[in-house]
């Protein structure tokens, strides 16, 4: 259960980067370092809250259509994500 968690999770974190490519050139590094200074925060999160991994990967879905949005980038684009996050 907890190596379906991580991949999941790691998941979630290789389809934001790619959403970050979709970005203007400029905010790229930004956005990238964001996503990773989360990545490595929520890294541990509370094992005896069942829907603790959920809630966050809800919550990366979320700010990830909103980043899209923010710079015009087709919300689509985050269909793969979606598919992780929603699972």
């Amino acid at each position: 259960m907890i190596l379906q968690e991580m991949q999941k999770a790691i998941g979630a974190y290789r389809e934001v980067l790619r959403l970050v490519r979709r970005l203007p050139k400029d905010s790229r590094p930004y956005y990238a370092k964001y996503a990773r200074e989360n990545f490595v925060n929520y890294r541990e999160i509370d094992s005896n809250d069942p829907n603790a991994l959920q809630e966050l990967l809800q919550r990366t879905y979320n700010h990830s259509l909103w980043v899209l949005k923010k710079y015009s980038v087709d919300q689509s684009a985050a269909d793969r994500l979606k598919n992780i996050c929603a699972d």
